[in-house]
C-alpha cells in the first residue's frame, strides 16, 4: 500500500513537472522573465513575445525607406536630461504602474489612425498635434491636459511641475518625429527633462521583437 502511494505521488510530481514545462514560454522576454502580467487602471495588461518562431515582422513596419522629411532618423539623445530607454526599461515602468504607481504615464504620441493599428498595452493616446499650438493644440486645451492628465498645477499664472507625472513617450520608431515633437514642446513649456522618458525604438522595435500589441 505504501509503495502504491509513493508511486502515485511520483506520478503526480511528474505530471506537475510536465505541466510546468508546458506552461513555460519558448520565447521569453529575458532569461528571468517569460512575460509580464498585471493590471493598470483596472484593466489587465499582458506583455509577452509572439510564440510562433516562424513569425515575421508586421508589414506596416517592414519598409526600410520612407520619405525624409518628414520620416527622418532621430538622434539617440533628444535633449539634455531626457532619458532614452529600451523595451526592458519600458516594461519596468509598466510594472511600477501595475504596482500602483500613479505618477507614471505611458503615452503613445501618434495620431489615432496609427494607434488603431495597434499600440503598447497600458498606454494612453496623446497625439503630438494636441500639444502643438501650431496644430490642434489651443492654449486652453493644452492647459487642461497639463492639469487634468499630467498632474501639473497652476500657481498665479505659472506652471508648478513639482508633482508632475513622469511621461514615457513613444511613436513609430527611430524614424518617427511624433514623440520627439511632444517632448520638445513640453520642454519649451518648462516640463522637467528628468520627468520625460523616450522609447526611441517605438512600435518599429516593439513589433520586430514580437511583443504584445492591443487595439483601442
Amino acid at each position: 500500500m505504501k509503495t502504491a502511494r509513493l508511486a502515485a505521488f511520483a506520478l503526480l510530481g511528474l505530471a506537475c513537472a510536465m505541466q510546468a514545462a508546458a506552461d513555460e514560454l519558448a520565447v521569453g522576454i529575458t532569461r528571468s522573465m517569460d512575460k509580464f502580467e498585471g493590471s493598470i487602471d483596472g484593466k489587465p495588461v499582458t506583455i509577452m513575445r509572439n510564440q510562433d518562431q516562424s513569425a515575421t515582422v508586421n508589414p506596416a513596419f517592414a519598409k526600410t525607406s520612407r520619405k525624409c522629411p518628414p520620416f527622418c532618423i532621430q538622434p539617440m539623445s533628444l535633449a539634455a536630461g531626457v532619458e532614452t530607454i529600451g523595451e526592458l526599461e519600458l516594461i519596468d515602468y509598466l510594472e511600477k504602474m501595475a504596482a500602483g504607481n500613479k505618477e507614471i504615464l505611458l503615452i503613445d504620441s501618434r495620431t489615432p489612425d496609427w494607434v488603431a493599428r495597434g499600440t503598447i498595452p497600458g498606454s494612453i493616446n496623446l497625439p503630438w498635434t494636441k500639444l502643438n499650438p501650431s496644430k490642434a493644440g489651443d492654449p486652453l486645451s493644452i492647459a487642461e491636459i497639463f492639469t487634468g492628465t499630467f498632474g501639473v498645477t497652476e500657481f498665479e499664472g505659472l506652471w508648478d511641475f513639482r508633482d508632475a507625472k513622469t511621461l514615457v513617450m513613444f511613436c513609430n520608431g527611430m524614424w518617427c518625429g511624433q514623440s520627439p515633437a511632444n517632448i520638445r514642446t513640453l520642454l519649451r513649456f518648462g516640463y522637467p527633462a528628468d520627468k520625460l522618458k523616450w522609447y526611441r525604438g517605438g512600435m518599429q522595435d516593439w513589433e520586430i521583437l514580437g511583443l504584445t500589441t492591443v487595439t483601442p
